[in-house]
C-alpha cells in the first residue's frame, strides 16, 4: 500500500514537472502576428526588410511605409489600395546600404454589394452640399497625409482593440449602391451599436482631427505612428481634442447617427500609407 502511494506520488510529481515545462514552452512561443497579411485590394502586405543597424525607410511610390522590427529583422507594413489591381507590385527601400526594389504578388478578391436607400439629398448634392464637401475633402487629404515617428524598435505587434462592443452591420470592400447609385467600395467596418454607446481606442494614439463633416457625421482622427491611422465617424458626441494623447482603451466619443446614415452605429476606418485597409486583420474576429 505505501509502494503503490509512493509511486503514485512520483507520478503526480512528474507530470505536474511535465505539465509546467509544457506552460513555459508555451508562453515562450512567439505572439501572433497583427496585423495578419492578406496581399488582397484593401489587404495588408507584410513584407520582410531583412537586418539592419539602423530602420529601414521604405516608399510604396513616394508615400512613406510603416516599418517595424529591430536590427536582427525590419519589416514592411504596407497598406494595398481597394483598386490595385491584381499582379507584381513593388516597394522602394533605402539603407545605408543603397537603394533596392522588393517586389510581392497582389492576389484577386471580390467583395460583396449592398443596395441602400437614402434622402436623395445625400446622393445628388446641391451646390452648396458639394461645394461643402469640396472643402472638406481637402481638409481630409491634409489629415490622411499624416507621418509621424513609427512605433519604438521591438513594438511590432499592431493588434487593436475593437473600439465599440456590437454587431458587425458593414464590412470592409462592401461596394454600395445608393438609390440605384454604384459608389466606392466601404473603406471601414460598420459596427452596430445604440447612441451613446462609448467608443475606446483600439492603440495608444493622438488626435490629429476632429470635425462635422457632410458624409461621415461627427469624426475623430488617430495617428498610430509611421503613417497608420484609424477613423471614427457618425458620432452623437466627441469627447478629445486635437492634439490629445490616449492610450489604449481610452474614449474618444459615443455611437451615434450623424452624417449618411440609416442608423446609429460606429463606422470606423483602418489606414496605412494613405489608403484605406480591413480593419478585421487588425483584431479578433467581430460577430456579424
Amino acid at each position: 500500500m505505501t509502494h503503490t502511494t509512493s509511486t503514485s506520488r512520483r507520478t503526480l510529481v512528474l507530470g505536474l514537472l511535465a505539465a509546467s515545462a509544457s506552460s513555459r514552452l508555451l508562453a515562450a512561443e512567439p505572439n501572433e502576428v497583427w496585423p495578419h497579411a492578406l496581399q488582397v485590394p484593401g489587404g495588408v502586405a507584410r513584407l520582410s526588410l531583412g537586418p539592419s543597424a539602423t530602420r529601414p525607410v521604405a516608399y510604396a511610390g513616394d508615400v512613406p511605409l510603416l516599418v517595424t522590427g529591430d536590427a536582427i529583422e525590419w519589416t514592411a507594413i504596407v497598406g494595398i489600395p481597394l483598386a490595385a489591381v491584381p499582379g507584381q507590385a513593388h516597394i522602394t527601400v533605402r539603407t545605408a546600404a543603397g537603394e533596392r526594389q522588393l517586389a510581392y504578388t497582389i492576389t484577386a478578391k471580390r467583395y460583396r454589394e449592398q443596395q441602400l436607400k437614402v434622402a436623395p439629398g445625400q446622393v445628388d448634392l446641391s451646390p452648396q452640399d458639394l461645394a461643402r464637401y469640396e472643402r472638406e475633402k481637402i481638409q481630409q487629404e491634409q489629415v490622411i497625409a499624416t507621418f509621424s515617428a513609427p512605433p519604438a524598435e521591438n513594438n511590432t505587434s499592431l493588434q487593436m482593440r475593437v473600439p465599440v462592443p456590437g454587431r458587425r452591420s458593414g464590412s470592409f470592400g462592401l461596394r454600395r449602391v445608393f438609390n440605384g447609385q454604384s459608389r466606392n467600395p466601404h473603406s471601414g467596418m460598420d459596427i452596430a451599436a445604440a447612441t451613446g454607446t462609448p467608443i475606446r481606442a483600439p492603440l495608444d494614439g493622438k488626435v490629429i482631427d476632429t470635425g462635422d463633416y457632410f458624409f461621415n457625421g461627427n469624426t475623430v482622427w488617430l495617428d498610430h505612428g509611421g503613417g497608420l491611422l484609424t477613423l471614427y465617424c457618425h458620432l452623437s458626441a466627441i469627447d478629445v481634442r486635437p492634439g490629445d494623447m490616449l492610450r489604449a482603451g481610452e474614449r474618444l466619443g459615443v455611437v451615434g447617427a450623424t452624417g449618411r446614415v440609416t442608423g446609429p452605429h460606429l463606422h470606423w476606418g483602418v489606414m496605412l500609407n494613405r489608403t484605406m485597409v480591413d480593419p478585421a486583420l487588425f483584431v479578433p474576429a467581430v460577430p456579424a
